[in-house]
C-alpha cells in the first residue's frame, strides 16, 4: 500500500514526502514539475511527472501502486494571482480537484487530505479564527479552495470516503535537517522575500500596503513552521486511518505579527538591514488572520515544537544559504 502526494515536489508537498519516508511509508509523488524540483523529491519516493487532474493517469497509479491514501498540495497559491488570473486558479484548483476525488472515489481510495487555506475566512470578525467562523473568501484563490472543500463534504456524505481539510495560514521555513525548503523563484511568502533581501539576492523588497487597520499599518499574519504543518498531516492521516471521521481543521499557531514585525525579526536574526520600499495594497489581502488551533491540538493531539518566529525565520535563512550554494554548484 502506498501515499499518493501531489505537488510533492514542491514547498509544502516535499517536506511532506520526506516525513512519510522517514516514517518507512511508500510514497508515489505526481507533480508537474511546474513550480518544484525534481531535485527535492527523497529519492526513496517513486517520482511521476503529470498533472493531478489526469484521471486516467490518477487512476493508473492508484491501481499500480496500491495507493490508499492521497495527500493533496498541487495548485496555485498567490492570491494577487488569482485575481489577475481567476479562470485560471478554478482550473488549476478547483476543475483538477475535483478531477482528483474522482479518480479516488474510483479507484476506492477512502483517505483524502486536502490542503485548503486560511484564505476560506477572508477577514474574519473574530481573531483568533475557529473552523466555525462564517466563510467570505476575499479572492478567487480562497473561492477555489472554498469550493474544493464543498466537494469533499458532498462526496464524503455519499461514498465511502473520509478526508481531512487543513487549513494553513501562513507557512513559512525550512527542514531542519535540511533537505527541503521554499526554493521557487519570484516566491511570493513574506519571510522568503525577506531572507532573499538579506542575502543580498534582492536589491529591496516592498510592503504592500501600510494603512490597513492595524497597530503598525500593515496585514497580520499567523506563521507556521512547515515542519510543524507536515506533523498535522501525518496525525491526520493516522486519524483517517483509524476511521476517523472528515474533518476540517486549522493550522497555525494562534500568534499573528504584522509584515513590518517579521521584516524587523528578518534583520534581527540575519544580522543584515537591507531597503524596504511602501507600496499600495495589493488585490485580495486580508487584513488580519490568526488561527485558532485548539480543534488540531484536541482532536490529533497535535503539539507544535517550532512555535516561534525567530526559528522559523533562521531556518529560512540556513535554506536561502544554503539554496545559493546549490544554485552556484548547478
Amino acid at each position: 500500500m502506498s501515499v499518493l502526494v501531489t505537488g510533492g515536489a514542491g514547498y509544502i508537498g516535499s517536506h511532506m514526502v520526506w516525513r512519510l519516508i522517514d516514517a518507512g511509508e511508500d510514497v508515489v509523488v505526481l507533480d508537474t514539475l511546474a513550480t518544484g524540483f525534481a531535485w527535492a523529491v527523497a529519492p526513496e519516493a517513486r517520482l511521476v511527472e503529470g498533472d493531478c487532474g489526469d484521471e486516467a493517469l490518477v487512476g493508473r497509479l492508484i491501481d499500480e501502486h496500491r495507493v490508499e491514501a492521497i495527500i493533496h498540495f498541487a495548485g496555485s497559491v498567490v492570491v494577487p494571482e488569482s485575481v489577475a488570473d481567476p479562470l485560471g486558479y478554478y482550473l488549476n484548483n478547483t476543475v483538477k480537484g475535483r478531477s482528483l476525488i474522482a479518480a479516488a472515489v474510483a479507484g476506492k481510495v477512502r483517505h483524502f487530505i486536502f490542503s485548503s487555506t486560511a484564505a476560506v475566512y477572508g477577514t474574519p470578525a473574530m481573531s483568533p479564527v475557529g473552523e466555525d467562523a462564517p466563510l467570505h473568501p476575499g479572492s478567487p484563490y480562497g473561492r477555489s479552495k472554498m469550493m474544493v472543500e464543498m466537494m469533499l463534504a458532498d462526496t464524503a456524505a455519499a461514498h465511502d470516503f473520509a478526508y481531512v481539510a487543513l487549513r494553513y495560514f501562513n507557512v513559512a521555513g525550512a527542514d531542519p535537517a535540511g533537505r527541503a525548503g521554499q526554493s521557487s523563484k519570484g516566491a511570493t511568502h513574506l519571510i522568503k522575500v525577506a531572507a532573499e533581501a538579506a542575502l543580498g539576492k534582492r536589491a529591496e523588497m516592498t510592503v504592500y500596503g501600510t494603512d490597513y487597520p492595524t497597530p503598525d499599518g500593515t496585514c497580520v499574519r499567523d506563521y507556521i513552521h512547515v515542519s510543524d504543518l507536515v506533523v498535522a498531516h501525518s496525525d491526520a492521516l493516522r486519524h483517517l486511518r483509524a476511521g476517523g471521521a472528515s474533518l476540517v481543521a486549522n493550522c497555525g499557531y494562534g500568534r499573528g505579527y504584522s509584515v513590518l514585525e517579521v521584516i524587523e525579526t528578518v534583520k534581527r536574526v540575519s544580522g543584515k538591514t537591507f531597503r524596504v520600499v511602501h507600496g499600495d495594497r495589493r488585490a485580495g489581502d486580508s487584513v488580519s488572520v490568526v488561527a485558532s488551533p485548539a480543534l488540531l491540538m484536541s482532536k490529533f493531539g497535535w503539539k507544535p515544537r517550532y512555535d516561534s518566529l525567530d526559528e522559523i525565520v533562521a531556518s529560512a535563512l540556513a535554506w536561502e544559504a544554503a539554496l545559493d550554494r546549490r544554485n552556484r554548484r548547478d
